[in-house]
């Protein structure tokens, strides 16, 4: 394993940041109403200026109040489920985990629905209905994780295909758990809960929420990053990663809650996006190594990019009808998870 270095640390990053800029500005542009790009660097620098009100409002409505909240969420979501993806591939030591797959984004959507319909019946009030949803994601990340974590060990170690098969049923479970509750929403909310549990960034959070969404956004990312050496050392296996001087035991409750919080709060803003946390870190991998204290940082920066493409397509190819962003996803995860399964099965 090469030295980590600042300078290597931050050219990596650097290139994935102007990439990222770059998708950023091209998602700007595209969309139902075209917008050049000579007016849209003009227009950025205006409201860098802070003379945004020399833009015509339904403009200024358009490509600020609309596509620019939309694309800054989309950049958490991906940063956070692939940076949960790829804690939970070295915690698990299983290249196919993934939040999705694992079944903790259907956890996570499970707890965001509940609280959404248990709030009303708990005299919640709006103010606070606003954490309520992250909470409720937030526990049933934690809970599902805890569960497919105990199901998927096997006299006292992590068996990869059990953890694999305990994370599809209670996909599966958790998923039937969700269709029994929406029953119990009135029928013109069905189909945009439906709509929203296959992922959708339509619906920005409210700009207080945003605040909070980046505060734990970064305490959570950073405190998995504190991990990172440890990581790299449990790749080779629990009892070798003990024999070395790892905390297991710290370094599973960091990683496990860390995760879970981030895997609940994407959920809770943008539904059950799926694939993020699999695809991403194994194509960083590729780019830059195995290296977590390096995979870490670059897998954020690479979910966001991944995540603005995904979502540029899905309102774009068939505009002005918008697709789910998770079935976007889905079409490129889906192939490469069948990939990797069978290469290891074979």
């Amino acid at each position: 394993m090469q030295p980590l270095t600042l300078g290597r640390l931050f050219a990596r990053c650097a290139v994935l940041g102007v990439v990222l800029l770059l998708v950023t500005l091209v998602a700007l542009k595209l969309g139902a109403v075209p917008v050049s790009l000579y007016g849209l660097g003009r227009d950025l620098i205006r409201v860098a200026m802070g003379k945004s009100s020399e833009l015509a409002s339904e403009y200024r409505l358009i490509v600020f109040d609309i596509r620019l909240p939309r694309i800054l969420l989309g950049i958490f979501v991906g940063a956070s489920l692939s940076v949960a993806g790829a804690s939970f591939q070295a915690l698990l030591r299983n290249p196919l985990a993934d939040p999705y797959v694992l079944g903790v984004s259907s956890g996570a959507a499970l707890g965001a629905i509940f609280a959404l319909i248990a709030a009303p019946h708990l005299g919640v009030a709006p103010a606070v209905a606003a954490l309520f949803t992250p909470l409720g994601a937030f526990l049933g990340a934690a809970t599902t994780i805890a569960a497919v974590y105990f199901l998927g060990r096997r006299q006292g170690a992590i068996d990869s295909g059990t953890l694999l098969l305990a994370g599809i049923i209670s996909a599966s479970f958790l998923s039937a758990l969700i269709m029994l509750l929406m029953t119990t929403l009135p029928s013109s909310n069905v189909r945009g809960m439906a709509f929203w549990l296959m992922g959708d960034l339509s619906t920005p959070p409210p700009r207080s929420l945003q605040w909070f969404l980046g505060v734990v956004f970064f305490v959570a990312a950073g405190a998995i990053y504190t991990t990172a050496a440890d990581l790299n050392l449990l790749l080779a296996g629990e009892q070798e990663a003990i024999h070395l001087g790892v905390d297991l035991g710290r370094v599973r409750l960091v990683v496990y809650i860390a995760a879970s919080v981030l895997t609940g709060l994407a959920v809770s803003v943008s539904g059950a996006i799926g694939y993020v946390g699999l695809l991403v870190p194994h194509a960083i991998r590729l780019l830059f190594g195995g290296d977590y204290r390096v995979l870490l940082p670059t897998t954020a920066l690479g979910g966001a990019i991944a995540v603005v493409i995904a979502d540029t397509l899905a309102r774009t190819v068939v505009a002005p009808t918008e697709l789910s962003v998770g079935a976007v996803t889905a079409m490129a995860g889906a192939p490469f998870f069948i990939y990797l399964l069978r290469r290891r099965l074979t």
